[in-house]
């Protein structure tokens, strides 16, 4: 029997199985589904070793903003590897944290002008929880050890992480290892009445925030929530409204808001940070995955000079936030950062998102009224699709039916990679993809949903 070609799918495939062991994945899939292995990239499209192409509606787990191999975001990175690709944070420094740093100060909201510097989301969230414990320990409140968070949240995986999230897929298998915090009911629109409007379906759901500030504000450190959209969630989204009260209410009893702005900053909302749709500034806001462009793993929390100075002191170092990563600042990401932002700024991309996104919702119009699919929403460049048996937001598919996966895999076939959340088909494309390339995504989701529901093409 031959050998696969050296340079064939079947040949990665086969070395990939051998030694990978890959990320939420039951690697026994695999057996019947091998991993693909994409050799180039450019703009929306992903190239494996057969020469077939895939359209990235996913934007590589949501992390690429302009396109892959985006030049002007590489050229950046080629040039700061030629004079310094790294080097420690910690009694040092170099030109590209500082400026992006000061970036970052200039274009998030209010008074958010300290930058702490890590390499993902989950670690960006561990250090804002740790971050507002240790303020309220140095403010003289130790008894503040505990945080609130939304139902249906997912801020990462890590254990801290974990916790403060309501995703039973990630959770489920190691609470026994998890701290405990108070989960209030999402203000997920969702599970809105028929007829109700977002607003008044979301500040309805303020009630349960306020109860659980007001009878446990004096152990709570902070509130965690992701703006807008609960991504890992099923894409669910609320009215902007929750935010606004959230604030006032975390203002009012002594607790601390941290933003979750990892996969929803930089623009993927419709504005470029989520929170300014509600006119807030958090306390702490996270910020990873758009920040390099996809080129490169960073993450920082923006948080406030009074968050900052709780930790200054002249001889007491217990009082400093004692916490490191190895490639903190890395010179490369804060390169790609610089370089990312920089195509940001002109506001330019914002204005073409809305029309790109536009795009996006007249192209899976034939969807609106289909038997199997209860809901089409959409936040910014974010669209998403929920598919349940009778098409009510009142019913949903046994889990095990699997809907998504049966989409995923028709869309494959169709070179458009999306990733379903269970029964969920949605959308964060490049913000480089063109209307053409719209409609070739959206004919895979409507063609692949048709066939999951058993109704054909």
């Amino acid at each position: 029997m031959s050998r696969p070609a050296a340079d064939s799918n079947a040949h990665w495939q086969a070395r990939d199985l051998a030694h990978l062991w890959h990320p939420c994945t039951q690697m026994k899939d695999h057996e019947q589904l091998p991993p693909i292995p994409i050799r180039s990239a450019s703009g929306v499209w992903l190239e494996d070793y057969d020469g077939k192409r895939y359209l990235d509606a996913v934007s590589s787990w949501w992390v690429n903003l302009f396109g892959h191999a985006n030049p002007v975001i590489a050229e950046a990175v080629s040039r700061q590897c030629a004079t310094l690709e790294q080097v420690i944070l910690a009694g040092f420094s170099h030109e590209p944290v500082i400026r992006l740093s000061e970036k970052l100060a200039q274009i998030t909201p209010g008074n958010l002008n300290r930058c702490f510097y890590a390499d993902n989301g989950s670690s960006a969230v561990e250090i804002a929880l740790k971050m507002s414990y240790h303020f309220w320990l140095n403010q003289g409140r130790p008894g503040k050890q505990r945080f609130a968070a939304l139902g249906n949240g997912y801020h990462g995986e890590t254990l801290a992480a974990l916790a403060v999230g309501d995703v039973p897929l990630y959770k489920q298998t190691y609470a026994p290892l998890l701290m405990d915090a108070h989960i209030v009911p999402s203000p997920d629109c969702y599970l809105r009445q028929d007829g109700e409007e977002w607003e008044s379906h979301s500040l309805k759901m303020v009630s349960a925030l306020e109860d659980c500030l007001a009878n446990h504000a004096d152990s709570l450190c902070a509130l965690i929530l992701e703006p807008l959209v609960q991504c890992a969630g099923g894409m669910r989204m609320y009215h902007p409204a929750y935010l606004q009260r959230a604030r006032e209410l975390c203002d009012a009893h002594d607790v601390h808001l941290i933003a979750d702005e990892i996969a929803v900053g930089f623009g993927r909302t419709g504005s470029l940070f989520a929170c300014e749709q509600a006119g807030i500034t958090p306390d702490f806001m996270c910020l990873s995955k758009g920040l390099t462009g996809g080129f490169l793993p960073l993450s920082t929390v923006v948080t406030t000079d009074q968050i900052h100075n709780a930790f200054y002191d002249d001889y007491n170092t217990q009082r400093a936030f004692l916490h490191s990563h190895s490639f903190t600042g890395n010179p490369l990401g804060c390169a790609a950062a610089l370089a990312t932002i920089g195509l940001l700024e002109d506001g330019s991309v914002l204005t073409r998102n809305a029309d790109t996104a536009a795009c996006m919702r007249a192209a899976v119009a034939p969807l609106e009224h289909h038997p199997h699919v209860a809901e089409i929403r959409q936040t910014g460049m974010i669209l998403a699709i929920e598919m349940t048996p009778n098409g009510t937001r009142h019913s949903s598919y046994d889990w095990r039916e699997r809907r998504g996966m049966q989409v995923y895999r028709y869309a494959l076939q169709q070179g458009v990679l999306l990733r379903p959340l269970g029964n969920v088909v949605y959308f964060m494309p490049p913000y480089v993809i063109s209307k053409q390339e719209v409609q070739i995504m959206a004919q895979a989701a409507i063609e692949g949903i048709e066939i999951a529901t058993g109704k054909g093409c």
